[in-house]
């Protein structure tokens, strides 16, 4: 159990990327931090940044419902409650398949991790939240700019990042009487794994390929760090943090 002022998080998808530059900034801020991925080795990594910091490493699938409930009661019986859930664990699925030819594997494997993963962890947190005292906390959806705008072949991705919007805006409302806020950050071209190709080019609507700039993941983690240390009375429902000149305003 950590002191009871200390703040305590979850982040998904903490074994990499966006997920580890959050982690990281939370536990430099003094938050406890719960970390999950499916490899144990990155998670570990990602503790190690922060020596001597709160943290717990939990191995976990988000689009599996019991390793799912596994991480939440391994956060909670460590550190007593959960003040955030920064909901970040996703896949980009096949690169820049057409429609037609996408496999209801790669569809069904997407929209798992994507959606149903995202959904799952936020129901956790949430019966978590509400039932706990001080009741409430604060969940962040890593939403995408994809969201808004899609990249051609790219129809599992749009779509699940689409139907986070949703989600978000229902559990934001289904949220208010248990003082749950619940808020999504849309992220354009966050220096990270997944992004690499893009510096080496990636396709636009009109069907050339051009390098696209990129962003510190770290200016990531600091907008979610803003967001999450919010009294719970505000709540930045939406956000986006993009590099300055990538193709995203007009972007077809």
């Amino acid at each position: 159990m950590t002191d009871r002022n200390a703040k305590i998080a979850v982040v998904t998808g903490a074994g990499s990327g966006i997920g580890r530059a959050v982690a990281v900034e939370l536990l430099r801020a003094g938050w406890s931090v719960a970390l999950a991925g499916r490899r144990p080795g990155p998670l570990a990594e990602t503790a190690a940044l922060v020596p001597g910091a709160a943290s717990l490493a939990v191995p976990a699938d988000v689009s599996r419902p019991r390793d799912v409930d596994a991480l939440f009661t391994a956060a909670v019986d460590r550190f007593g409650r959960v003040d955030l859930l920064f909901n970040n664990a996703g896949t980009n699925g096949p690169r820049e398949v057409p429609v037609e030819e996408l496999s209801y594997d790669d569809w069904r494997h997407v929209v798992d991790v994507n959606l149903n993963g995202a959904f799952l962890c936020a129901q956790a947190a949430y019966r978590r939240m509400k039932e706990q005292d001080p009741q409430g906390g604060r969940i962040i959806n890593n939403g995408s700019v994809s969201a808004h705008t899609p990249r051609p072949h790219s129809a599992a991705y749009t779509a699940t990042k689409h139907a986070l919007t949703g989600l978000t805006k229902a559990l934001s409302l289904d949220g208010r009487p248990y003082r749950i806020a619940v808020g999504q950050l849309d992220i354009g071209n966050a220096a990270t794994d997944m992004t690499a190709r893009m510096r080496a080019g990636a396709l636009q609507a009109n069907g050339q390929v051009v390098p696209e700039p990129v962003m510190d993941a770290a200016d990531v983690a600091r907008t979610v760090r803003h967001m999450a240390e919010l009294p719970l009375e505000a709540n930045v429902q939406f956000a986006t943090v993009l590099a300055t000149t990538m193709p995203y305003v007009g972007r077809g």
